[in-house]
Parts: structure tokens; C-alpha cells; sequence
């Protein structure tokens, strides 16, 4: 028996079941950003780009979303020359992170104990996770940094992975550089936020009836 087919992900139009299709965007936006917020207070090491986030922090008076957002405006401006195009989702993106990931981190306490720590870590791990498969399922566009990703893959010829790997590796020098909170936390998120979300994808993409058969949801 062979391998089930991977759901598919690329874009469909936002008047395809706007209503099944937006709330699932916006849910998993807002789960998104509030396991940023919780691997932040287990203070044991951050996604790479939080890493970045954090470091610009500490030299502005900026909290960490309206930094997020901006780093993710800014990020569209290299679109430009990939020819990439943002879509619903990829503004959805830089507003509802923002907003959530302050949100986190004004609602989960700072200065926990180890195992609480620990705890808070694996939790933000899963859920970020999670949240990456439900956002990415609804199919309404990339995010800025996956955009930049996809778009500088297919404009060099390198494969996704070498591209991504690449850019997080960048980020996170950077930010650590600057004071960013790199550790044992970064290295599980880099290990296992992919097997995660690839675990979750096919429960939450959309399949369009029309297109993709009737097996869609």
C-alpha cells in the first residue's frame, strides 16, 4: 500500500467558502502567535526569528508584536523582486501575530520555575505546530517570511529546505547577535515543529469540491 497523497496547499480564492475557510485563518493566526508568547516565557530558546524579534526588543521600545509586524512589512517589500504577490492571508498574517503574540505575553506569566518552564516550552512547541497546519490549511495565502521562502527558492533553483535553512540561520545569528534568547528551545523547535505540523496538515486543509474531488472537505 502506498503513501496517502499530501493535502493540498496552494491558494485558492477567498470567495471559496469564506466562511469555513476565513475563521480557520484567523484561529490559527491567533494560536500562532500566542505559542510565540509562551515559548518566550519558558525562556529556554526561541523559534529563530522570534530569536530576531526578541534581539530588536532590547534596543527599541517596541513590544514584540508590533516588531513581528514590522519585520513582516518589511519582508514584503522582497517580495518585490520574486514576484510574489501577498494575498488575504499574508496581511491576516502580519495584523493577527502582532496582536496575539502581545496578547501571550501579557497573559502567560514571566519567571516560572524549571518544570514549569519546560512545560510551557513543549506546550508552545505543540501548539505551534498545530497552529501552522490550521492556518496553512485554510489556504488563503502565505505568510511574509513563508512567501520569501517559496518565492526565493523558485527565483534560485534551491530547494526549499537549503532556502529556508538558509534565511533561519541568518535571522537567528542576527538575533542572537543583538540579545536574543537562543537555546535548548531553539534546537526542539527547529527539530520538531515540522514533523508537527505535517502530523496535523492533512485534518485541517481545505480541499476544494470543485477542483480536487469529491473526497474534499
Amino acid at each position: 500500500m502506498g503513501r496517502p497523497s499530501p493535502p493540498p496547499l496552494s491558494y485558492l480564492p477567498l470567495g471559496e467558502h469564506p466562511l469555513r475557510r476565513v475563521p480557520q485563518l484567523f484561529a490559527g493566526l491567533a494560536l500562532y502567535g500566542f505559542s510565540l508568547a509562551v515559548m518566550i516565557r519558558a525562556s529556554l530558546g526561541v523559534s529563530p526569528w522570534s530569536v530576531l524579534y526578541e534581539g530588536v526588543t532590547r534596543y527599541t521600545s517596541l513590544s514584540f508584536g508590533t516588531v513581528n509586524a514590522a519585520f513582516g512589512a518589511a519582508v514584503l517589500l522582497l517580495w518585490i523582486p520574486l514576484r510574489q504577490r501577498p494575498r488575504f492571508g499574508t496581511v491576516a498574517n502580519i495584523v493577527v501575530l502582532s496582536f496575539s503574540s502581545d496578547l501571550g505575553l501579557a497573559l502567560v506569566p514571566a519567571h516560572l520555575d524549571l518544570p514549569a518552564r519546560v512545560g510551557l516550552l513543549v506546550g508552545g512547541v505543540l501548539l505551534n505546530g498545530l497552529a501552522g497546519a490550521v492556518y496553512i490549511g485554510a489556504r488563503l495565502g502565505p505568510g511574509p517570511r513563508d512567501g520569501l521562502m517559496t518565492g526565493a527558492a523558485a527565483g534560485t533553483g534551491r530547494s526549499i529546505r537549503f532556502v529556508r535553512t538558509l534565511i533561519e540561520i541568518t535571522v537567528l545569528t542576527i538575533g542572537w547577535l543583538l540579545g536574543g534568547t537562543a537555546g535548548v528551545g531553539t534546537v526542539l523547535y527547529a527539530a520538531a515543529v515540522g514533523p508537527v505540523t505535517q502530523a496535523f496538515l492533512p485534518r485541517f486543509a481545505y480541499r476544494s469540491t470543485a477542483v480536487e474531488g469529491p473526497g474534499g472537505r
